[in-house]
């Protein structure tokens, strides 16, 4: 994550803190909710039912569940089918290539 690198529409360095991260439940760990709290990114990443279940468990120690936004959520969706389309069509690039 502290790889991210946003280009900006004009001149100027690349911004390294985006305004939002949206992660599956795979990236629902403690650090990496400290990471983000730190650097003062909003996270929208849903809470595992294992998770939930843990935080339920422990009662009034247990805390609050973390904020998450299932609107915001459903765009997370666009991407995962753009990613998705891209990995379809790996091998183009690698058929021109030996053509040439």
């Amino acid at each position: 994550m502290a790889g991210i690198r946003i280009r900006r529409r004009g001149p100027g360095r690349p911004r390294t803190r985006p305004d939002r991260v949206l992660g599956d439940k795979a990236y629902s760990s403690r650090a990496i909710r400290a990471y983000l709290r730190k650097r003062r990114i909003k996270a929208t990443i849903p809470e595992p039912v294992d998770q939930q279940n843990n935080r339920l468990r422990r009662g009034r120690t247990g805390g609050r569940p973390p904020a998450f936004d299932p609107d915001i959520y459903k765009q997370r969706n666009v991407v995962e089918r753009a990613i998705n389309k891209l990995k379809a069509h790996w091998r183009v690039p690698m058929i021109l290539d030996r053509s040439s």
